[in-house]
């Protein structure tokens, strides 16, 4: 069975017929955002042109709310599948002090971030919440 038919994958910020974003809980990546595809679907081509628009604006909208909300140096986007095959998008605020930068955070550590900047960071969320809902609500 697929996990993100089966859970939300997330605290959920925004919900459409198409799509939901979550904010997933991860301590050491405040802000890290899935979009995910209601309807259980592989491949983005699986997707009809008119579907794969809808949820490609869906992740340049949380693109946007995340740059507006928690300013990080660069936003990561990807969609990988191979563990949970279900569209999905991950969308990670990526800054130059975080325990990975430049690697990917699946990539090897390169530092411990400071736990001030951490709080820092974690304290955005309720400017991130409210940026989704406003750049999707549009």
């Amino acid at each position: 069975m697929c996990e993100l038919c089966e859970i939300d994958g997330g605290e959920v910020l925004f919900r459409t017929d198409d799509y939901r974003v979550v904010l997933v809980d991860d301590t050491a990546y405040p802000g890290f955002c899935r979009v995910i595809w209601q309807q259980h679907v592989k491949e983005m081509t699986m997707l009809s042109p008119l579907q794969r628009n809808v949820l490609m604006d869906g992740v340049w909208r949380v693109e946007a709310a995340l740059l507006e909300a928690m300013q990080p140096a660069k936003v990561n986007l990807a969609s990988l599948g191979n563990m949970t095959q279900h569209i999905h998008w991950h969308l990670i605020p990526r800054f130059n002090d975080d325990a990975h930068f430049p690697n990917p955070i699946w990539g090897e550590v390169k530092r411990a971030p400071s736990p001030a900047v951490m709080a820092e960071r974690s304290a955005l969320l309720p400017q991130l919440r409210k940026a989704v809902v406003r750049h999707l609500a549009k």
